[in-house]
């Protein structure tokens, strides 16, 4: 069998992040658990070849880059469009939402979210009209929809009214690699990031929905009424819309607390979780939310949101907060700093809650919706 997959988020260099994270990792077992299958990766621009997992993997690039929206209808419906009319593969898989209108090939669509329907101000003009626009026809348009988690696909159904038996939940999870510490290797961390200090944790991408101005806001009041010495540390790169949060960041009284540290590696990322005091991960709304779960598997207590899925992926194994309210965020920042207790029962449950997700069963429920989409064309 033939299966086309949309890999543009499989980016040079080490830039993967949420998308691009589950693409890496349900395509890079998808095409060797099943050798006998053929998959065409349908870059949008000059690749990797680490990406190319397999002998059954064949590159090809379809011009132009798609990184705007006039680019991406240039993209989807022609260059994508073109290709699969003329080698008509038994499937088109596009792990990012978007897809082609222009084609009779059967398309299973990964939706990570519908945050730009709830919050249309986070996205720039433009972009929002063309996902107002097209999403809804993605969806429509595509014969199997996966949503990463349960908030997602009922969105789905709300939102869209898309049929719910259209829709199947495969959800993210934790690589390997993310793992606790023992005492010395974390100690040895906060020298190196936060002087020594104990330290809580955000790790995201910098952009309004992630919600750090609260976070902000809630850490220098809890600065104020307690005297801790902790600090924040913000790992993550600067994407768009992020000046409100430097305005914030500016107004502290405690901003010398304080450190962005912009992307970090994966080693010391998983560092970073592992000596965290707490990692506080306080977005409004998500599709999902990886760092929960990272953070659980590197035994960090976790602070979360108590809406969108996050009550879903962190489990019982979470305190979890309002985002909208600064007090709320600042009365659990507080109690996790106050309360030992409560911090070594949440990094108890937080290990057993991420056995619930694993990469190599999200590969393998991507492919069973492979085969029911193409059922009866397995021999062609």
């Amino acid at each position: 069998m033939n299966i086309a997959v949309n890999v543009r988020f499989l980016l040079p260099g080490d830039k993967l992040e949420g998308i691009g994270r589950f693409t890496f990792e349900t395509l890079s077992r998808l095409v060797r658990q099943h050798p006998e299958h053929t998959f065409h990766f349908l870059f949008d621009r000059a690749y990797d070849p680490r990406y190319l997992f397999a002998d059954n993997v064949v590159p090809h690039v379809l011009l132009p880059p798609a990184r705007h929206p006039f680019l991406f209808v240039a993209w989807f419906e022609g260059a994508v469009a073109a290709w699969l009319s003329k080698h008509r593969p038994a499937v088109f898989l596009s792990p990012d939402g978007f897809t082609t209108l222009r084609t009779k090939v059967p398309r299973l669509t990964v939706v990570h979210d519908l945050a730009f329907e709830h919050f249309p101000q986070d996205v720039d003009w433009l972009q929002r009209k063309y996902y107002h626009y097209f999403t809804p026809k993605f969806v429509r348009a595509s014969a199997r929809i996966v949503a990463v988690s349960e908030a997602t696909r009922q969105d789905l159904v709300k939102t869209y009214g898309t049929p719910a038996d259209k829709i199947r939940v495969v959800y993210n999870a934790a690589d390997a690699h993310f793992r606790p510490l023992g005492a010395e290797e974390q100690q040895d961390v906060r020298d190196r990031f936060s002087a020594g200090k104990p330290y809580f944790l955000f790790v995201g991408a910098l952009q309004p929905r992630k919600n750090l101005v609260n976070l902000l806001r809630a850490f220098d009041e809890f600065k104020t009424r307690t005297g801790s010495g902790a600090k924040l540390l913000i790992v993550g790169r600067t994407a768009w819309k992020a000046g409100a949060m430097f305005d914030a960041y500016q107004q502290m009284q405690h901003r010398g607390a304080v450190h962005l540290t912009g992307r970090v590696t994966d080693v010391e990322l998983v560092q970073l979780y592992a000596a965290a005091r707490a990692t506080v991960y306080v977005p409004y709304f998500e599709g999902f939310g990886i760092p929960i779960i990272e953070a659980q598997a590197c035994a960090s207590p976790v602070l979360t949101s108590n809406c969108s899925s996050m009550p879903e992926v962190a489990g019982e194994a979470a305190l979890l907060v309002d985002p909208l309210s600064v007090p709320s965020i600042t009365a659990g920042l507080t109690r996790l700093e106050a309360d030992a207790g409560l911090r070594a029962e949440l990094v108890q449950k937080g290990l057993a809650n991420v056995q619930r997700f694993s990469w190599v069963r999200s590969a393998e429920q991507i492919w069973q919706n492979i085969v029911e989409v193409t059922a009866g064309q397995l021999n062609r």
